[in-house]
């Protein structure tokens, strides 16, 4: 049973709410290899963990990471080609996290379909 509150959205790439440092290690504990963040730092204010406060323990717990900052409101063609190009080359297991899932939902569909 796992303390992160994820959900499967393909065989080998999952989503999740808001991380914080301290996920990291767990993340690597069920196996996942790599991390997204799609949140913009201080998106919530100044109780929201930043990007490189994420990958630095990301990186001691041995995951790839990556930050691609999108709106929640709408995510580009763009943002849609530079998540496309993430999936292509970040090793799986995969997490996507935002602050509910929905946006790097979102996200992962819309660079599916390129």
């Amino acid at each position: 049973m796992s303390a992160l509150p994820m959900r499967a959205i393909a065989a080998d790439v999952c989503v999740a709410p808001q991380l914080d440092p301290m996920a990291m290690a767990e993340a690597a504990r069920l196996g996942f290899r790599s991390v997204v963040n799609n949140r913009p730092d201080f998106e919530h204010g100044l109780d929201q963990p930043t990007s490189a406060q994420i990958e630095a323990a990301a990186h001691a717990a041995g995951l790839e990471y990556r930050h691609l900052p999108v709106s929640g409101a709408h995510q580009t063609l763009n943002d849609a080609a530079a998540m496309a190009q993430l999936l292509a080359e970040l090793p799986r297991p995969l997490l996507l996290f935002c602050r509910s899932g929905a946006r790097s939902t979102r996200l992962f569909q819309l660079a599916s379909a390129l």
